[in-house]
């Protein structure tokens, strides 16, 4: 049997596919919030991808309290780098949005496109992340955070202590990990 060939396709999933099969149990009001989600999902992605050409061109966007343009604006602004990789070990990395470090000064802004709550602890991660890279110690740098989203900023200035904790966890957990894979190749 000559199969057909569906090379446009090669590579993606369909939403009502086989390798995510839990939507077969779904009622239809179910598969409706499970798709707007999905396409949440997708919106946000472009927007991030949207935001990073405006910071690397340094495009502004229009004043005004959206979450998009005060996000754009303030990376801008700070002359930040967007959608920088913060690299521990193979086991431990992570994208900061947007991630600046003059003066001693460690900048990290993330934006939120959903209506989910937020947490400050991934952007205390990249943080742990950036002091592990770049072999700074918390206590020696000033830090603040900011999440962008429903049209309002929270900054977050952490305490040096709260970062040194997550880098130990980093550190022990990816040994134990390291150990795991070890064992297993």
């Amino acid at each position: 049997m000559n199969f057909n060939k569906h090379l446009a396709l090669e590579g993606q999933h369909a939403f009502l596919g086989a390798s995510k099969y839990h939507w077969i149990n779904y009622s239809e009001s179910k598969v409706k919030e499970a798709y707007s989600n999905y396409i949440a999902v997708q919106r946000g992605t472009e927007l991030h991808a949207f935001a990073a050409q405006c910071i690397r061109l340094g495009q502004k966007l229009p004043k005004s309290r959206k979450t998009l343009n005060l996000y754009v604006n303030d990376a801008i602004g700070y002359k930040m780098t967007p959608e920088q990789i913060l690299y521990f070990s193979d086991n431990c990395f992570g994208t900061a949005d947007a991630i600046s470090f003059r003066d001693r000064k460690l900048r990290i802004h993330d934006l939120k496109t959903g209506v989910t709550p937020a947490h400050m602890e991934q952007l205390e991660i990249y943080a742990a992340l950036f002091c592990l890279e770049y072999k700074t110690k918390p206590s020696d740098i000033d830090i603040e955070l900011r999440l962008y989203q429903s049209d309002e900023v929270l900054v977050h200035i952490p305490e040096a202590d709260d970062i040194m904790t997550i880098i130990d966890k980093i550190i022990s957990f990816d040994k134990i990990i390291s150990k795991i894979r070890e064992q297993e190749g």
